[in-house]
């Protein structure tokens, strides 16, 4: 499995241009999966092109939540590659980009070893990928709180790792099973999340790219 930030708070990679927002693509299973798409569609695909992802390489689009940060490229993304399946909360009622659209609201098996929790406190769902090692989860925001989101998580495996928004999380007990923390976009105590789990920080940013 593997995880390339394509949009971020802050760049990997200096000819990355950073911004308010989150997107990354997931490669599993044989799958390409664009998990969320910024706010800018500019940046995205920009960004894209430095990476060498080919809008149409993509399989499917997987949207958390229907604020800006996440869904602002999704639009010109489509204008590129309008063949792609697209997995958004039941809540984002006001989609009308794409006829191929599949709305989740109840924890839902996309592939084999690709899930997702369901929408959470009407508001998100958070992508679950299972490895060899555990349940790898990215989110957007974590706006159901991430008690939540690994409590729904855990009913397609054990967790391993962690990546994406975290917003104010600070309830650092949560993590201490974790294996993989990797905090980005609003994340607000990335610091004290480094400084008590040193071994299991990752640095995240747009352009890096993860393994697991």
């Amino acid at each position: 499995m593997t995880v390339t930030i394509i949009y971020d708070n802050t760049a990997f990679r200096h000819e990355l241009t950073p911004d308010w927002g989150f997107s990354c693509l997931v490669e599993a299973y044989g799958k390409t999966i664009l998990f969320d798409t910024g706010a800018n569609c500019f940046i995205l695909l920009e960004n894209m092109k430095k990476l060498d992802i080919d809008p149409l390489s993509i399989d499917e689009v997987f949207i958390s939540h229907a604020h800006f940060d996440h869904i602002g490229g999704l639009a010109s993304f489509l204008m590129k590659n309008n063949y792609v399946n697209i997995y958004v909360p039941a809540s984002f009622t006001e989609f009308h980009y794409s006829r191929q659209i599949i709305y989740v609201d109840q924890p839902l098996k996309i592939h084999e070893h690709i899930y997702s929790t369901g929408e959470l406190e009407g508001i998100e769902q958070s992508m679950v990928v299972g490895t060899d090692k555990g349940m790898v989860i990215i989110t957007g925001c974590s706006h159901p709180g991430i008690e939540e989101i690994l409590s729904a998580a855990s009913v397609f495996g054990k967790p391993y790792a962690i990546l994406g928004g975290f917003h104010g999380f600070n309830e650092y007990e949560l993590f201490k099973d974790l294996k993989m923390i990797c905090p980005m976009h609003c994340t607000q105590h990335t610091a004290e999340i480094k400084s008590r789990f040193p071994d299991k920080y990752i640095e995240g940013g747009a352009g890096r790219i993860i393994e697991l």
